[in-house]
């Protein structure tokens, strides 16, 4: 009899605002070596300042938090915490009350990080004992308040794809750099994603959502929805990688205030000294530091690390609630673009899978 997959909760309690947690150990310590009878395991977090990033990353980093660790901070370093970014404008978040704001997180910096190293929501790993898994806190305290953080970890030897279709995602043009909250009422997608999921009889299983191979200047990702993040930071961001170091930054660069606007392209120039250390730090992870770093000397042409497919998981146990799709309260898919698209409209491929 074929082994059914198998479904953990775990909860985290951060120790630090940043913090790279071994989520392997827990799982063993939960349940023996349950899991080494599967091939694959999902690894899903519910919050939009913590996250996984995909195995063949991890691999380059060397599956080490000696390099894991500075690959972050880089990443940190172009987002510098606290540097006046709207999203932490207290007095601009009409949608929260007094009460909240004074508990609501200065963190536009960790939804940035969390966007601009490529952290997911959901990764798949191939089920290796001798390697950890990382959960990545980038906002696990602030203040005297420490976040509950939880992860879903779903275990599995193959698939099936039970279902595929192309969804036509209409996009307004009024903006070059522009983004887009799928799981918004009017697109109708999530409506239609669960009826596929109950439709095909999926209890365990995935969603995955990728931009048609015809699609450019666009990327995916998962996030908080909130508007000033979206239509102020991000933009921001991804139209001037070095808008925050060199304007509101923290002392990364030597001289901001000498670099003239035309030449502006020469600004990363001056991150060559930072670079050079963090190659001694992380050299088996050069080609993924190349990346962040090419970037920032022009507009986010690459997106940074935005990638062109999400996945979101499937469940019908009774932690997910009462719908099958996994998600955290403030989770959102996202659909960025950097360039308005033809006849506006996106085209996304969908497919969806059981685990068996």
């Amino acid at each position: 009899m074929a082994v059914q997959p198998l479904e953990l909760n775990l909860d985290i309690r951060p120790k630090h605002r940043f913090e790279i947690i071994d989520v392997s150990a827990m799982i063993r310590d939960e349940v023996g070596d349950e899991l080494s009878q599967f091939r694959k395991a999902a690894y899903c977090s519910f919050h939009t300042t913590a996250g996984y990033l995909e195995q063949a990353v991890c691999a380059r980093l060397g599956h080490s938090r000696k390099q894991l660790d500075p690959f972050i901070r880089a990443v940190q370093k172009i987002f510098p915490y606290d540097a006046g970014y709207f999203h932490d404008r207290m007095q601009l978040r009409d949608e929260l009350s007094e009460s909240q704001k004074e508990k609501e997180p200065v963190n536009a910096d960790s939804h940035l990080t969390f966007i601009g190293a490529g952290l997911k929501n959901c990764v798949t790993y191939l089920n290796r004992s001798d390697e950890p898994v990382y959960f990545i806190e980038l906002d696990g305290i602030y203040k005297h308040y420490v976040r509950r953080r939880r992860t879903m970890v779903m275990a599995y030897n193959s698939t099936e794809i039970v279902h595929r279709g192309r969804i036509a995602m209409p996009v307004e043009n009024g903006h070059a750099i522009d983004s887009f909250n799928l799981k918004d009422a009017r697109y109708g997608l999530f409506e239609r994603l669960e009826d596929w999921s109950r439709q095909y009889g999926v209890d365990r299983g995935c969603i995955d959502i990728r931009l048609a191979p015809e699609e450019d200047h666009a990327g995916m990702t998962v996030n908080e929805y909130e508007t000033l993040l979206m239509r102020n930071d991000l933009p921001e961001a991804l139209s001037d990688p070095l808008r925050y170091v060199v304007q509101r930054g923290k002392k990364l660069l030597r001289h901001p205030t000498s670099i003239p606007g035309k030449t502006r392209d020469y600004a990363a120039y001056d991150l060559i000294h930072f670079y050079n250390d963090l190659m001694d730090q992380v050299p088996i992870g050069r080609s993924v530091i190349d990346r962040i770093f090419s970037v920032l000397s022009t507009p986010a042409k690459r997106m940074l690390r935005l990638k062109r497919h999400i996945r979101l998981l499937v469940s019908d146990s009774e932690a997910t609630g009462s719908d099958r799709i996994v998600q955290g309260t403030y989770q959102s898919p996202i659909l960025i673009q950097h360039h308005p698209a033809e006849d506006g409209v996106r085209y996304m491929d969908v497919t969806l899978r059981r685990f068996t």
